[in-house]
């Protein structure tokens, strides 16, 4: 498995052919999650949020390349 770099993110419920909006409303939930946390509650539900979905990619080659990606920024 390779680290998928191109927009990913599907809504099998609202279908669109444009890649951004699956990609735009989970950003907004993300937002909305994090509504009225403090700084450590939101930090918290990341890292809740990380480690649910690394383990759903199981690859710990393409997870090292995340974090790899992720620590540059």
């Amino acid at each position: 498995m390779e680290l998928v770099l191109d927009p990913n993110i599907h809504d099998p419920d609202a279908p669109s052919p444009y890649a951004h909006v699956a990609a735009d409303a989970f950003y907004a939930e993300l937002l909305a999650a994090h509504e009225g946390l403090d700084a450590q509650a939101s930090a918290l539900l990341d890292a809740r949020l990380v480690l649910l979905l690394a383990n759903q990619v199981g690859d710990l080659r393409v997870l090292r390349q995340a974090l790899s990606l992720a620590s540059q920024a």
